[in-house]
């Protein structure tokens, strides 16, 4: 009796689309929107332009894909943590520890949000969701700061996008310009040490903040 043939691979649209993705994001984290090259992603992804442009529409579809792909990652570890079961200052640590490790292990993240300023946000204003997609860590925020007002542990009623400036902005520096900062300064900030005592300082930095009185507002 004949061998029987292998059936063929029956085509995985989604697949395809994540393998297109992950080749994208590293291409534009290396070369920035004007110098990657959908030839390259093609190649390396095993497709055609005319696949990448049939699923994306164009090479700046890609791109905004792919940004919108690198936010809903940290939103979704972020929605992980489980954080309305904790303590009011246990889960504003939790989190702003979470928001430090994302950016020190996710440098092409910080990559990818530092090419979307040189464009001034362009791409990202064009796409209809990324407000929806960015907004679970405003409401995460609301309600982490009224549980520890209520509890009276929190005498600052934050706004919600302050705060989130607030944490984020030393998380992105420290991997965005670690190496202009060491060239200065010459300090590791990859280094063990150094890195534990910066994460331990951020989260410090914001629950005093939130400790604060109201006669230290300005």
């Amino acid at each position: 009796m004949p061998a029987r043939e292998p059936a063929a691979r029956k085509p995985d649209p989604d697949r395809t689309r994540r393998d297109i993705l992950e080749v994208a994001r590293a291409e534009f984290v290396e070369h920035g929107l004007a110098g990657a090259r959908v030839d390259a992603i093609a190649e390396r992804t095993a497709t055609t332009k005319r696949m990448i442009y049939y699923y994306f529409g164009s090479k700046e579809g890609l791109y905004s894909a792919v940004l919108q792909q690198a936010y809903a990652g940290i939103r979704t570890a972020e929605a992980d943590l489980a954080l309305d079961d904790l303590d009011p200052e246990t889960a504003m640590r939790r989190l702003i520890d979470l928001t430090f490790d994302y950016h020190d292990e996710h440098p092409d993240f910080v990559r990818l949000v530092s090419i979307e300023n040189i464009h001034q946000g362009a791409y990202l204003r064009r796409l209809g969701t990324i407000g929806e997609v960015n907004a679970g860590i405003i409401h995460t925020l609301s309600r982490i700061v009224a549980r520890g007002v209520e509890a009276g542990l929190f005498h600052r009623s934050a706004d919600p996008v302050d705060l989130h400036m607030l944490i984020s902005a030393p998380c992105f520096y420290r991997v965005s310009n670690q190496h202009t900062f060491g060239a200065i300064f010459g300090r590791d900030l990859q280094a063990p040490e150094v890195r534990q005592a910066h994460r331990r300082l951020v989260a410090d930095m914001v629950l005093a903040w939130l400790r604060g009185g109201a006669a230290d507002e300005r």
